[in-house]
């Protein structure tokens, strides 16, 4: 689990459910990904259809970073995660696949970026309907 010192307790709460949403997504695509044959993991973490490597690291981390310092300017957010989707999808990805880690087959870097870029738009609505939904509930009581 996240060291929740780094977010505070509160943040780490409020943008658990997003969080999670990813790691449910990115598990989904795992399993599309293997099957499909999109890119292969050389020394995954677990055995089986679904890679914990990225889902459990990265992305979960990531999501709560940039959620905290960007939530409710969609503007900073889209801006910082289309940075940091850049990063991830070009540098990051050629370095690991030349030291070995993983390689990309049948989806080139663009495609996996644009693929991350439009999940960063999508998870930013889910935020807002979790946020939303808390709020109506709240106000109800």
């Amino acid at each position: 689990m996240a060291n929740c010192s780094f977010y505070g307790e509160k943040t780490f709460f409020r943008f658990l459910p997003v969080a999670s949403f990813v790691n449910l997504f990115i598990s989904v695509l795992s399993v599309i990904a293997n099957k499909k044959k999109w890119w292969v993991n050389k020394n995954p973490l677990s055995l089986g259809f679904v890679d914990f490597t990225y889902i459990l690291g990265p992305f979960f981390v990531t999501t709560l970073w940039v959620f905290k310092l960007t939530y409710g300017n969609f503007q900073k957010y889209l801006i910082t995660n289309m940075v940091v989707d850049a990063i991830c999808a070009y540098p990051f990805a050629q370095l690991w696949e030349e030291v070995g880690i993983f390689k990309l087959k049948k989806l080139n870097h663009t495609i996996w970026y644009f693929i991350c870029v439009s999940l960063a738009i999508i998870i930013y609505g889910y935020q807002y309907i979790v946020e939303k939904s808390i709020n109506k509930n709240l106000d109800g009581v």
